[in-house]
């Protein structure tokens, strides 16, 4: 396994029917080690902290593997590496093998995945696709949050070395999937729920959904 891309960017501000979004879904690849603290890359900076960043959601993953996917898919567009707004482009990990509650070492810093990423209208606007959500959606290739459990550096190239597994718990793909379904059995919300170190919003999300 190993980390392809480490991409950053900063807020920007543009125009969209009219009115003005502010967003940081634009990253590009950066080079030499770059510093990974609490909340943040070196050099990234979330726009909107009530849908992105935060503890549970300070960094974001997407697998190389899926770029030839959207490049089937959307023949048109430019896919450099970070086109989807993560800040780590991997090898090796994919939401079918990793678990929440899963423990991975990348340079000197450790991280934990949480959750499965719930694109918004930003990724929409980052294409110029209207239907670039439900694309997303359905395509199952969600990516996933990580927290970051140990500050350290890191930087393109570097091995990523799994620390743990958690056990009993479910994969990022179950997870996904599970959220979106509207007739998922009771049993397997309060699963979700308990999975460790799942993030709040989607632990919560399912604890709501199991009661009825």
């Amino acid at each position: 396994m190993k980390l392809i891309s480490v991409n950053t960017g900063r807020p920007r501000e543009i125009e969209v029917n009219g009115r003005v979004v502010r967003t940081s879904i634009w990253k590009s690849p950066r080079q030499g080690r770059l510093r990974v603290t609490t909340l943040n890359i070196e050099g990234d900076e979330q726009s909107d902290l009530t849908v992105h960043g935060g503890m549970y959601k300070a960094v974001y993953c997407y697998p190389s593997e899926h770029y030839d996917y959207w490049r089937r898919e959307l023949p048109r567009a430019e896919l450099p590496w970070g086109a989807f707004g993560e800040n780590l482009t991997t090898e090796g990990l994919l939401e079918t093998d990793v678990g929440i509650g899963d423990r991975m070492q990348i340079g000197s810093a450790e991280f934990l995945v949480t959750q499965p990423r719930q694109p918004c209208f930003k990724l929409g606007i980052r294409f110029g696709r209207d239907d670039m959500i439900h694309r997303f959606l359905a395509s199952g290739r969600s990516g996933f949050y990580v927290r970051v459990v140990r500050e350290g550096a890191i930087a393109a190239g570097d091995a990523i070395r799994c620390v743990a597994r958690a056990a009993g718990s479910m994969t990022v793909s179950e997870i996904f999937a599970l959220y979106f379904d509207d007739e998922g059995r009771n049993d397997d919300l309060r699963r979700a729920a308990a999975a460790p170190g799942l993030s709040p919003s989607w632990k919560d999300h399912f604890l709501k959904r199991s009661t009825h």
